[in-house]
């Protein structure tokens, strides 16, 4: 994949993941607060829309068909070790699905959106750990930044708990949330430290082929929850209960499904085009779109204890791609030095050429 195409793709995946990462958690709250009480469900859907994965991967495909002729391959994944760690992650991301489920139905989108911002710290921690991920000064006090944001909630948890909803279920919901952000902190590097140790070219394809399977395995666990809890059988009257309508409500789920997906496909998009600490640094950098929407169609409020948190919250962020733009200049400027250099060195070369056939002459 070309330079410009990867670019491309990084800013598709980016588009993909600030999507599903602002909207998915409204959608999820909207279930809640107007009738819908199915945790497995809600956990179900995270990943059950990865259906809408086979348009964007046919589309891929009839694209390498036309570049490499009708030989090309349906299927790329070559190795059967990439699906076992696939499905291992998918099992955890079912669990994770779970804990967010109940986190964002106990939790207002603001507070759960800013408890997930802590997620980066995890993020950076795992990453160290299995990919030895190199950080700079900039790096750490914008993990650092971002976490305290989380950290300065949990000192003032009873601040802004729903007038229905007790402070149990308030504390139950943020211990969920914090867990959703340790576990998928765990997700992101493990799917990136894949990409490392696969034998075989990692491609936009392969990328696809995974999230596939992680979500199907996800999928089939938050299911089997489903049938335990008698979900099925409760959904219809769920629907004809609920407070929009019953259409609404099945616009809902969709909804829910589909911008999920969006997220999980850009999330490992962006560790494909970069590195796990990016698709971190996004999903806590896009707080405040989360933050405005959940005011707006919820009347949430906003706690000064919201708005330090917010504002440690964008400074980390600042911090990050500052410190990312610095290096991609310095990395520009050394690899300017070295073409110059390499000019330098083949002119020379050129002209001591030119001399030693000037004196074998003579």
């Amino acid at each position: 994949m070309s330079k410009n195409m990867k670019l491309l793709v990084l800013v598709i995946n980016c588009l993909m993941l600030g999507i599903g990462n602002c909207i998915a958690p409204i959608t999820n709250r909207l279930y809640s607060v107007k009738g819908g009480k199915r945790i497995w469900l809600m956990c179900a859907l995270e990943t059950a829309g990865f259906p809408f994965l086979f348009i964007p991967y046919l589309v891929y495909y009839i694209y390498r068909r036309r570049k490499y002729g009708p030989e090309t391959k349906l299927l790329t994944m070559s190795s059967w070790k990439i699906a076992f760690y696939c499905v291992v992650i998918g099992i955890l991301t079912g669990l994770d699905d779970l804990m967010d489920a109940a986190g964002v139905s106990k939790l207002p989108v603001s507070t759960y959106s800013l408890v997930l911002a802590s997620q980066l710290g995890f993020t950076a921690l795992f990453a160290r750990i299995l990919v030895k991920q190199k950080f700079t000064f900039l790096h750490i006090n914008a993990i650092i930044l971002l976490t305290a944001g989380a950290a300065v909630l949990a000192f003032n948890s009873g601040s802004d708990v729903p007038t229905n909803e007790s402070r149990g279920t308030y504390v139950i919901g943020f211990l969920m949330t914090l867990g959703v952000a340790v576990l998928y902190g765990f997700v992101l590097p493990s799917v990136e430290l894949i990409y490392k140790k696969a034998k075989q070219t990692i491609t936009y394809s392969l990328v696809i082929e995974m999230q596939i399977i992680i979500s199907l395995s996800a999928t089939i666990l938050c299911v089997v929850g489903m049938v335990i809890n008698n979900d099925f059988q409760a959904i219809p009257r769920e629907a004809a209960s609920f407070e929009l309508g019953q259409t609404m409500y099945y616009l809902v789920l969709a909804a829910d499904a589909f911008l999920w997906q969006l997220f999980f496909l850009g999330a490992i998009g962006v560790i494909f085009c970069n590195n796990s600490i990016l698709s971190g640094i996004l999903i806590s950098a896009l707080l405040p779109v989360s933050e405005i929407l959940a005011v707006f169609m919820f009347g949430e409020k906003f706690t000064p204890e919201k708005g330090i948190s917010l504002f440690l919250a964008l400074w980390g962020s600042v911090s990050y791609f500052y410190e990312e733009a610095k290096q991609d200049k310095e990395k520009k400027r050394i690899a300017e030095h070295e073409e110059k250099e390499l000019e330098r060195i083949a002119q020379d070369e050129y002209q001591f050429t030119d001399i030693t056939q000037i004196v074998l002459q003579k």
